[in-house]
């Protein structure tokens, strides 16, 4: 199946986190164990590289993006998942990983433009082709509470006009900005080449349900899948909510908007926006240390840790949704993974 048509499908993406061992180094046994994890679990795709894995896998003094990259593309072998790897910094360092990325079989990238925030439209426009002539491209509305910009509907019309743009992962954390691109796409023509995935954490389920609408002259367009830091976690739970949006009909049970309030809460918890999203990281690390994917919620950064009562707001949430849990799942094969 070509790219576009299985990003058109609608995929679970996680976006991978590094594990690290007690001295802060790459765990290669646990690192391995959680792209199985994501694979068992029926994800359609990993993200790695990304925030969730750490931006500052990129520094010299830890030199991790190859061997993370690689080890998640050994993992995923000859199954038919999407790779993405993330992108990010000004246009040397952006080619230099998107090569990287090609080398190592990867079917796309995501590309973070935080590194260019003085860089008007057309500049940003420039950068995104010239890494697009590389591999393909999943453009990247990233918040601007850990790093993003605000980019508005002009920059986004053009952007899904550059041939080699494949999909977008929305995840401005606000309605109006993912208004936007829904709506640039729509209007683009290319609606039937561009996949749309949420990357709203805070409001996973309702993107997934909503349809898109914006006139007589457009087509209705719906958020196909996620690629998320949410679904680092739980991730055979989020297997079974995709497949529950994709099957519902345009009459929306009232318990899928439950649902969808309960999952927000659990991401309150994890993701940390009372403390500006500080102890994001670390929060995703916490759920997999408690199914004993993780030995620790270690970061590369050693200040970076679970913000004050973040901790009791995580067992609020686990008591209050264990439906949200697969901690079952995860208990049956820790073994395997772990071998």
């Amino acid at each position: 199946m070509a790219l576009r048509e299985k990003l058109r499908s609608g995929l679970v993406i996680p976006a991978h986190p590094l594990a690290l061992n007690s001295q802060r180094k790459l765990d290669e046994r646990r690192q391995r164990a959680l792209t199985r994890y994501y694979l068992a679990a029926g994800a359609g795709g990993i993200a790695v590289g990304v925030h969730t894995t750490q931006f500052a896998i990129r520094d010299p003094q830890f030199g991790l993006l190859e061997p993370v990259l690689t080890l998640a593309a050994e993992e995923c072998g000859r199954k038919d998942v999407v790779k993405i790897a993330g992108v990010c910094g000004k246009r040397s360092q952006a080619l230099t990983e998107a090569e990287l990325a090609l080398e190592l079989a990867y079917d796309a990238v995501l590309l973070s433009l935080a590194a260019l925030p003085d860089d008007g439209v057309p500049q940003l426009l420039e950068h995104t082709r010239a890494v697009a002539e590389v591999i393909p491209v999943v453009g990247f509305y990233l918040q601007p509470a850990v790093g993003g910009r605000i980019l508005p509907y002009e920059f986004w019309a053009q952007f899904v006009a550059i041939e080699n743009v494949v999909a977008v992962k929305i995840a401005p954390f606000n309605r109006y900005q993912t208004l936007d691109v829904v709506r640039a796409v729509a209007q683009s023509g290319r609606a039937g080449d561009i996949a749309l995935y949420t990357g709203n954490d805070e409001n996973i389920l309702i993107d997934l349900l909503s349809q898109f609408n914006f006139g007589a002259q457009t087509p209705s367009l719906r958020m196909v899948g996620g690629l998320l830091g949410h679904w680092a976690v739980w991730t055979k739970t989020a297997v079974s909510h995709l497949a529950l949006a994709k099957n519902q009909s345009e009459q929306v049970p009232a318990k899928l908007l439950t649902l969808a309030q309960q999952i927000t809460d659990a991401n309150s918890a994890i993701f940390d926006p009372a403390h500006q999203f500080r102890g994001c990281i670390p929060g995703i690390h916490e759920i997999l240390r408690r199914q004993g994917l993780l030995e620790g919620r270690w970061c590369l950064d050693p200040e970076e840790d679970l913000s004050p009562g973040q901790d009791q707001e995580i067992d609020r949430v686990c008591a209050s949704y264990p439906h949200l849990a697969d901690d079952d799942f995860v208990k049956e094969h820790l073994d395997e993974w772990l071998r």
